[in-house]
């Protein structure tokens, strides 16, 4: 009897609790949609404008870029021009540059030849050798003066290090080729904003040949010095050539 009753209580607290929670639950739930309609009114109240402003400054952005900074239709026309000055003259370039120029056609000089053309710094130890074997090694003590064999070696030296020069600066300019072509394929698939970045590789570009260039000055103006000095040292070996012969007159006169 007493458990009976027991459980009777127990079902009549349970009831109790439930109809006693089910406002505080129902208050939760209105108060979470409140919540919400709270956030969401201020996300497109607050936040919203906001981000359309932000939108709007953007737009505007990019209509200044595209219309003035950057113009859209221009850099379309310079790609285009790019690509068809490419269509036209790279493969007139190819054939220009695959002519074979080569003309020398004893083995010396053909060896002297190719190793010059050849546009690889890697076989300039061999530009010495060859270079005896088609203008002669230096006479022996005997067979010349000091002074005209000083002379001979330093032309010889000068003459090797020009040549030598030419070598270095075919493949440098050979690998400026490349560049230049790199740039071109880039300019011609650039996009908006980004011609600064190939002007900066075209200007560092150009520093290397001007390098280049002012190094092959340096190697000509060498060979012009060592051309005048020669030909000054032949006037030297005249004047002294007439000195003696005079001596040689004086002498003899004076045995008459």
């Amino acid at each position: 009897m007493i458990s009976k009753l027991s459980k009777k209580q127990a079902l009549i607290v349970a009831l109790v609790l439930t109809f006693a929670l089910a406002p505080a639950a129902r208050a939760g739930v209105a108060d979470i949609l409140m919540l919400l309609n709270t956030i969401t009114s201020t996300i497109k109240n607050g936040i919203g404008v906001a981000l359309n402003g932000i939108q709007t400054v953007q737009k505007a952005e990019r209509q200044l870029q595209q219309q003035i900074l950057w113009p859209v239709a221009v850099i379309n026309q310079a790609k285009a021009s790019v690509s068809q000055v490419r269509a036209q003259f790279t493969s007139l370039a190819q054939q220009v540059h695959s002519l074979a120029i080569n003309s020398a056609t004893l083995a010396n000089p053909k060896q002297l030849e190719l190793l010059l053309r050849g546009q690889r710094t890697g076989n300039l130890g061999q530009v010495g050798g060859a270079f005896t074997n088609v203008y002669q090694p230096l006479p022996p003590v005997g067979d010349a003066s000091p002074s005209t064999r000083n002379v001979m070696d330093v032309d010889d030296a000068l003459a090797t290090g020009s040549l030598k020069s030419a070598v270095i600066s075919d493949q440098a300019g050979e690998q400026l080729l490349g560049v230049a072509d790199s740039i071109e394929q880039q300019t011609a698939a650039s996009a908006p904003g980004s011609a600064p970045i190939l002007t900066t590789q075209a200007l560092a570009a150009n520093l290397q040949s001007q390098a280049f260039l002012q190094r092959m000055l340096a190697a000509q103006l060498r060979q012009e010095a060592a051309n005048l000095a020669h030909a000054n040292m032949l006037i030297k070996e005249s004047s002294a050539a007439t000195k003696d012969l005079n001596k040689s007159v004086q002498q003899v006169l004076s045995k008459q």
